[in-house]
């Protein structure tokens, strides 16, 4: 059964990625619609970069968090 993810909102969008973490094709096809969600996309889709870009920029987000900026 596949779930029409587009109608879920970013929240429930985030959740469904945090419990199918493990099954990239799920993860990838919510991560995507959550994506498409987001105005002012500063980066390419991550499926469209190579895995070390993504990393960088990943990290690069979440080292002010990790730091308690």
């Amino acid at each position: 059964m596949t779930r029409d993810l587009t109608t879920l909102s970013n929240s429930e969008l985030k959740k469904y990625i945090k419990v199918h973490r493990n099954d990239n094709e799920a993860f990838h096809e919510a991560l995507k619609v959550l994506i498409s969600r987001s105005s002012g996309q500063k980066y390419p889709a991550p499926f469209e970069m190579p895995k070390e870009e993504v990393e960088a920029i990943f990290r690069d987000k979440i080292k002010p968090l990790e730091e308690g900026v």
